[in-house]
């Protein structure tokens, strides 16, 4: 087995005109890692994530997937320089995407939007993506509503079926852009709960979140992001019970008012 990280960030930068929204982030996630990014708005985190899929194109710096550079063929940067769309689709093949606002089609059933990048990107006939598209339906445990249309659903349940399209392409790894920020309170733990069972059942993945109690169970890292850099690093238990930086102590202090507390074990 391979000793590579399935991804890895250097020195990765990314700006809009003359605002760096993104710069010097490092990162590497290994197979089975639970890596949750957390800072204030505006910090870079969904930034991050989406330059880890090239659906933002990052300007500065690598990142590698499974010992593939993503995105560039060689040494420039610039828009001239990426590689064909065909060329990155391929390089990102082991990533899946959840976005926040579910990105569901009206139009489809439940089932068709789950079989929809199969059939779209994967050019698997129908039979075979309707299998897959049915096991993750039920994975999540939403087999029931696969004749439904998403105006139909809760908010918790289009969500429910945003993480059944990813799980149906057969991720290695799952990028998860604030899973729950869309959902009533009510609905956020049915989303965490298919979470939870999907890190139980050892899948890696790298989350934006501002649920501070649920990435201090779930993670085995955990990145504090302000101003587009990384600013403090470190497994949950360090960093939610004894953060070392005045910024990070001030941004968890709402938590902690709260009275909520992490499990600061975490199983290797």
């Amino acid at each position: 087995m391979s000793n590579l990280p399935l991804i890895e960030l250097r020195g990765v930068g990314k700006s809009y005109g003359a605002n760096r929204v993104l710069q010097g982030f490092d990162l590497s996630v290994h197979a089975g890692e639970i890596v949750s990014l957390i800072g204030p708005s505006g910090s870079g985190k969904t930034t991050a994530l989406r330059c880890m899929n090239f659906l933002e194109a990052y300007d500065e710096g690598e990142v590698w997937i499974d010992g593939q550079l993503l995105g560039y063929s060689g040494p420039g940067r610039k828009p001239r320089d990426q590689d064909s769309p065909a060329a990155i689709a391929e390089v990102r093949r082991p990533l899946s995407m959840v976005f926040q606002q579910f990105n569901l089609w009206p139009h489809m059933t439940v089932l068709e939007n789950v079989m929809a990048p199969l059939l779209l990107g994967k050019g698997m006939n129908k039979g075979e993506a309707r299998a897959l598209a049915e096991s993750a339906l039920q994975r999540v445990g939403l087999a029931a509503k696969a004749d439904a249309y998403p105006a139909r659903l809760s908010g918790g349940q289009q969500q429910r079926v945003g993480i059944a399209r990813a799980l149906a392409v057969k991720p290695r790894l799952m990028l998860l852009d604030e899973p729950t920020s869309a959902l009533d309170p009510e609905l956020v733990e049915e989303v965490l709960q298919v979470i939870r069972s999907l890190a139980d059942d050892g899948m890696t993945m790298v989350m934006v979140t501002h649920e501070m109690s649920f990435a201090a169970q779930i993670s085995s890292q955990v990145v504090f992001m302000e101003a587009g850099r990384i600013v403090e690093t470190g497994a949950p238990g360090e960093m939610f019970q004894q953060p070392a930086t005045e910024r990070l102590k001030q941004f968890l202090k709402p938590w902690f008012n709260r009275s909520l507390s992490p499990r600061t074990e975490v199983t290797a």
